[in-house]
Parts: C-alpha cells; sequence; structure tokens
C-alpha cells in the first residue's frame, strides 16, 4: 500500500461517493418500504415555521418507484396529496370566505438518485393535480404573496466555488387546469384566470409569422407555446376579459430563453392584442411585443397604464413594443415604428415612455400624412363633440370656446415630442399644411416651440406656452405670420382671384385662465396687421359670412368691389379690452379710419367707423357708422353726428400713434408696389 499511494488515494476517491450512492439508495429503497404519513406533523411544522404561515400536507405522503420517459431504471416518485399553504399571520384564518393562499390536490415529483453524488437535487418532473392560488391584496397595500421568511429558514444565497453547496435542478413542471383568483382594493380589481394545457405544443413562429429570412417576425426564438388561459372580471371598476396562449411553467426560470405571450383583452372600449416574448420572467427582465390598441379615446388608456395621454376621438394603432424593465433607473418602454389613426387622422413614429424619478417621461417623433383639427380639439380646448359630464356645453350667446383645459394631470409625466403632419383639415376656410412643431412638457408647463404652419401661401410661426401649474392658468402666445394671400384665406370666385393683398402681422398675447374665453378676456399684449394692395367687394364678404364688413361696405362703397391700397391695424389688448392705435384702410375712393373697442371679456363691440372721401367721389354715408351688439349678435348702425368732426378724431388718432411699428411688416421685394409703406411713412413724416 505504501508503495502505490495514487491507487490509495484514488481508491478512496471513487469508493466515498459510491458508498455514499449505495447508502442514498438503500435508504430511499426503504424508505419508499415504509409509510411516511408519520413524517407530515414534522414537515407541516418545519415548512410553516419556515414560510411563516400555515402549510399541510392533508393528503397521503409516500414514495414509490416508476419508469419515466428518457430513463432506463425506475426512479423514486414522491408523492402527496392534498396541499394547503395559508395566508400570512395577522389574516383570518382559512374558510370558505378566506380560503388559502395556495390548494393543490395533488403533487408528484420524480427524482434522479446518481445526482446527489455531485451535490445535484435532479427532479425530473412536477406534476401539479388542480392548482387553485388565491392572490389578495388589501386597501393598506398588503398582500399574501410576499413571503417572510424566519430568520434561520431563509433561502441560502447560490453556491459559488468558495462555497460548494447543493444545487437544484428541475427538468420539467406540469399541471392539469389551473385557477388564479386574485382581488386588489388598490386597484378596485377582481379577476380569475384560468390554464388549461394545450392538446399539443405550438411553435412560437407560426404565432407570431416568419419575415424574409425565415425567422420570428417578433423578437428572437422563444419556447414554445404549451397553455391556453382565459381571464374575466374588474379592473379599476372596469368589466375585464381576455385570453391567451403562454410558454411552459419551466421556462419561466430561464431568463436566457424567452417567454412566449399571446394576449388578447377588452376593457370597456378599450381593445388590447399582444403577442411575443418576455425575458428573465421572474425578474421582469425585457418585454418583445407586438402591439395593437383600440378604443374610444386615448385618454381611457390612464386608468389601465398610469400613461398620461389627451382626450381623443376613437383610436386604433399597432407597433413594435420593446421594454427594459428591470434598469435601476426605471423601466423603458419603447414603441416603434407603429401606426396609428386618431378619427379621420393618422399618425406614425416612434415613442419612447421612461418611468423615472420625479415623473415618468415621454419622448419621441410623430408624422401625419392628415391631420384633423377636429380630432385635436379636447387637446385645446375646443371639443367639437358631444359634451358629457366633465365638458360643459357652449353657452347661448357666446362664440369664444369656454371649455376648459384638461391641466390635472399635466404635471404627472414630462413629454419631449416633435411633430409634424403633411395635411391639416379644419374645414374649408382654414387651408393649413405642413405643420412642424416641438412639444415639451416640464413639471406642468406646456411649451410648443416652434409652432409652425404652412398657411394660405404663406407660413403661420408661434410659440405657445400654458403653464397648468397655476390655478387659473397662466399663458403667453407669439405669433407671426407672414405672405398669407386673402384669395387662399377668404376663397374668391373668377377675376378677384388674382387681385387680392397678402396679409403680414404680429402677435404677443398674455392672459390667465382655464379656456380660451377665459385667456382672451384677461388678456394683455399687442397686435399688429398689414394688408397690402387687396382687393375685397360685398359679395365677398358675404361669402366669407363677415356680416359686419358687408354692411359697412354696403353703406360705404354700394355693391361694387373695392381695391385696397393698404390697411393696417396696431391694436393693444388690456385686460380683455382691444383698442387701435392705428386701424385704417386706404382705399382708391377713401380712407377709413376705424376707433372704439372690442371687449374681449364680455364679447361685446363698440366701433367707430370714419371714412374720409378722395376727389369728387360721391359717398352713400353722410355720417359715421357704428357697431355695437355681441360677437354673437353684432347690431351695425348709423352714427348721428357730423361726419367732418369724425374725421378730425381721426387724423388726431393717427397723430397720437406713430405707425412706425407697423413698416417692419412691409413684405420686401413682393413685387407689388408697397402702397402700405408709402402711407405709412407719410404719416410718419406727419408727426
Amino acid at each position: 500500500m505504501n508503495r502505490h499511494p495514487v491507487r490509495w488515494i484514488s481508491a478512496i476517491v471513487l469508493g466515498v461517493p459510491v458508498t455514499l450512492l449505495g447508502l442514498a439508495v438503500a435508504a430511499t429503497v426503504a424508505l419508499s418500504l415504509l409509510p411516511l404519513n408519520w413524517l407530515r406533523p414534522t414537515l407541516n411544522e418545519q415548512v410553516s415555521r419556515a414560510l411563516q404561515r400555515p402549510f399541510a400536507i392533508r393528503g397521503e405522503l409516500r414514495l414509490d418507484w416508476s419508469m419515466l420517459p428518457g430513463y432506463r431504471l425506475p426512479l423514486p416518485i414522491l408523492r402527496a396529496g392534498e396541499l394547503v399553504l395559508g395566508n400570512p399571520a395577522g389574516w383570518a384564518p382559512t374558510s370558505d370566505e378566506h380560503p388559502p393562499m395556495i390548494r393543490l390536490e395533488r403533487l408528484e415529483a420524480g427524482l434522479v438518485l446518481p445526482a446527489l453524488a455531485g451535490r445535484r437535487l435532479v427532479i425530473t418532473r412536477i406534476t401539479l393535480s388542480q392548482p387553485h392560488a388565491e392572490l389578495v391584496r388589501r386597501a393598506d397595500g398588503r398582500n399574501n404573496w410576499t413571503f417572510a421568511f424566519a430568520d434561520d429558514e431563509r433561502p441560502a444565497a447560490r453556491h459559488t466555488p468558495e462555497a460548494p453547496g447543493w444545487t437544484v435542478d428541475i427538468d420539467d413542471i406540469v399541471f392539469d387546469q389551473g385557477r388564479i383568483h386574485y382581488r386588489d382594493a388598490v386597484l378596485d380589481a377582481e379577476l380569475t384566470a384560468t390554464l388549461d394545457p394545450l392538446a399539443q405544443s405550438i411553435p412560437y413562429a407560426e404565432i407570431v409569422g416568419r419575415n424574409r429570412e425565415g425567422q420570428p417576425r417578433v423578437g428572437t426564438a422563444a419556447a414554445d407555446y404549451l397553455f391556453g388561459w382565459q381571464v374575466e372580471g374588474r379592473y379599476k371598476g372596469e368589466p375585464l376579459e381576455g385570453s391567451g396562449r403562454l410558454g411552459g411553467m419551466l421556462s419561466l426560470r430561464q431568463g436566457n430563453q424567452p417567454f412566449p405571450l399571446q394576449i388578447a383583452l377588452r376593457s370597456g372600449d378599450t381593445r388590447i392584442r399582444v403577442t411575443g416574448t418576455l425575458t428573465d420572467p421572474l425578474e421582469l427582465g425585457a418585454l418583445d411585443l407586438q402591439l395593437a390598441l383600440e378604443g374610444r379615446s386615448l385618454g381611457d388608456l390612464y386608468a389601465l397604464t398610469g400613461v398620461v395621454l389627451p382626450e381623443t376621438p376613437p383610436y386604433a394603432t399597432e407597433g413594435h413594443l420593446v421594454a427594459k424593465l428591470a434598469r435601476p433607473e426605471g423601466s423603458l418602454f419603447e414603441y416603434q415604428e407603429f401606426n396609428a389613426t386618431i378619427g379621420g387622422s393618422d399618425l406614425h413614429g416612434t415613442l419612447t415612455y421612461a418611468s423615472t424619478e420625479p415623473r415618468p417621461r415621454l419622448s419621441g417623433t410623430l408624422d401625419a400624412r392628415r391631420l384633423r383639427m377636429v380630432d385635436l380639439g379636447p387637446l385645446i380646448g375646443a371639443d367639437d363633440h358631444a359634451p358629457d359630464a366633465e365638458t360643459p356645453a357652449q353657452p347661448p350667446g357666446r362664440v369664444l370656446p369656454v371649455a376648459e383645459f384638461r391641466t390635472e394631470r399635466w404635471d404627472r409625466m414630462d413629454a419631449d415630442i416633435r411633430f409634424r403632419a403633411d395635411r391639416i383639415e379644419h374645414g374649408a376656410s382654414l387651408p393649413l399644411s405642413d405643420l412642424d412643431t416641438h412639444i415639451v412638457l416640464d413639471s406642468g408647463e406646456l411649451l410648443l416651440d416652434p409652432l409652425h404652419f404652412s398657411m394660405a401661401g404663406g407660413a403661420l410661426n408661434t410659440t405657445l406656452r400654458l403653464n397648468g401649474n397655476h390655478s387659473p392658468m397662466h399663458a403667453r402666445i407669439d405669433m407671426h405670420a407672414r405672405r398669407l394671400q386673402l384669395n387662399q384665406l377668404i376663397p374668391a370666385p373668377g377675376s378677384m382671384q388674382d387681385a387680392l393683398g397678402q396679409l403680414n402681422g404680429d402677435a404677443t398675447l398674455t392672459g390667465y385662465g382655464n379656456s380660451v374665453a377665459a385667456l382672451l378676456g384677461s388678456g394683455n399684449g399687442e397686435i399688429k396687421m398689414l394688408i397690402d394692395n387687396g382687393l375685397i367687394s360685398r359679395n365677398l364678404m358675404e361669402l366669407a359670412g363677415l356680416h359686419i364688413g358687408n354692411y359697412i361696405l354696403g353703406r360705404l362703397f354700394g355693391d361694387e368691389q373695392v381695391r385696397i391700397h393698404c390697411a393696417a391695424a396696431d391694436l393693444v389688448l388690456r385686460d380683455g379690452l382691444v383698442r387701435p392705435r392705428v386701424f385704417f384702410i386706404d382705399t382708391e375712393t377713401a380712407t377709413i379710419e376705424i376707433d372704439g373697442g372690442v371687449d374681449l371679456g364680455s364679447e361685446r363691440l363698440d366701433l367707430t367707423v370714419d371714412p374720409q372721401g378722395k376727389g369728387l367721389r360721391v359717398f352713400t354715408l353722410h355720417s359715421p357708422l357704428y357697431v355695437s351688439g355681441t360677437f354673437k349678435n353684432p347690431a351695425p348702425g348709423v352714427q348721428a353726428g357730423p361726419l367732418a368732426a369724425r374725421a378730425a378724431a381721426a387724423v388726431a388718432l393717427g397723430a397720437i400713434a406713430p405707425p412706425a411699428a407697423l413698416l417692419a411688416l412691409v413684405a420686401p421685394n413682393s413685387g407689388q408696389q408697397e402702397r402700405c409703406s408709402d402711407l405709412l411713412q407719410a404719416r410718419l413724416s406727419a408727426q
């Protein structure tokens, strides 16, 4: 022996595990020949103490031997009947009204004895019969699926080379029909789900489809679908029902292989369809899904997802959703290359939602081939749909919209979105196209900068800021209109198409209030407009529905067309009251000065129109005009008193308010005579 130490050591190294294996086999055979029910009280007590909740094996406990597929020798099978796992301490005792958390009719587990020599517990298959789970969360947030282990029974950390230990491998988990009953007082939810094994497995690519390369159209290769499921009940007070397929229970443990999902849900008017994979399901690692949604309004998704979206007309969308759920800084969702319809509008793009602190953030790009402004009406406080309980009807006699901006959710999410639209529809009278805007929502403050439209052959550039953190809301708008063609703003027939002029203007307004009417009624700012070398007629006013202009033109010029050399307005807005510093229309036959005021708060008019004739032109009017009444029901008429006195007042008005600020609106190199420039320079020289 001393001359062959290597053989001696080898004999010991090989002999010890063989001996241990033999003893284990002998012990297992001996146990299989003895009834194990005498172990149940000890097992029940030990497991209950470790899990800090009642556990009991109520049925028979025994060890049998059986042949299993893939093995040449019989394997020991541990069988236990009627297993019950109760609720945490402090909950009501188990009863028909308060069922246990988990109940199994039977459990079977096959063991591989040779693996014990390598410190491995290999279970070939766990078979669960009639599993039933009751998952409950109370109003105080406590739930029955969170385990409080006893300090000395807490599961040990996974073994390392420095601290070798036992490992557990499970080859398969199967069950017949399972049932999960979920009650959540926090979410006002009560759902019942049933799971059934499929008659045969379905390959993942067969459900999601294949691309041209033969790979799954969504995600990567995943395990097969093995189970079907159904769910019904309510979620956040809304009825919910659905069905779908999913992978096997064992693949839930395999973080490196995607777990297949197929979901079809309906909650109220909202429908959700999902097909794809979940990576590392037990750790909620990542999602790779084809997602389709449709419903009554995007705003309804807040109850289901917590994502703040505007109220909209009916919508439908489909795209590729990729999510990283295990990020330390918060989950990240990216909805890639989706197509959507909202009302009569279509949208395309990619959006990213980050669940960050202190608020989640939505960012991305959106493009639309066709955008109907009516579909965005609720977003700007001008909903054209029938009013509901939260949206008051427009009061009779009022023109400016009173529907309130819904700012109560603005501080729940930040946003940074670039939005473009090729074609914009807002009735036949407002030709808009080529929308380009950058939308930023930060801490309840909404900023659109820039907000650009191509409009009537020209451009409208705006910066809009709405601060929803104030009550009432504060707002500021800076607007610049350039080269707007009047023949497109007010479509005209026949020969008038080439004669109408162009409009340039600037406006800066601030106000406070929670509706368009309130903002304008409290507004302060300035408005400047200039029309150069235009043409207008009474018929054109009728076409545009401008009854006040129709009346004035008829009084001043009869039914003739009137060529406008220049129309200029420099208006000041103070506390909702608009007054002109400069407001005149210079035509080939007269110069018309306009004075007075417009109260945007009460929607009342108080304007005086004073014409000054040129040459020998004889007017049909011998006194100034006035316009009073309301926006809804204006009351124009003839002002009593001499015309000359009013004309003198108009000249004095021009002296008080220099027109120099309007010169910046004269379009250079427009190809026109630029009569406005000459007239404004002349008035400026006369100061």
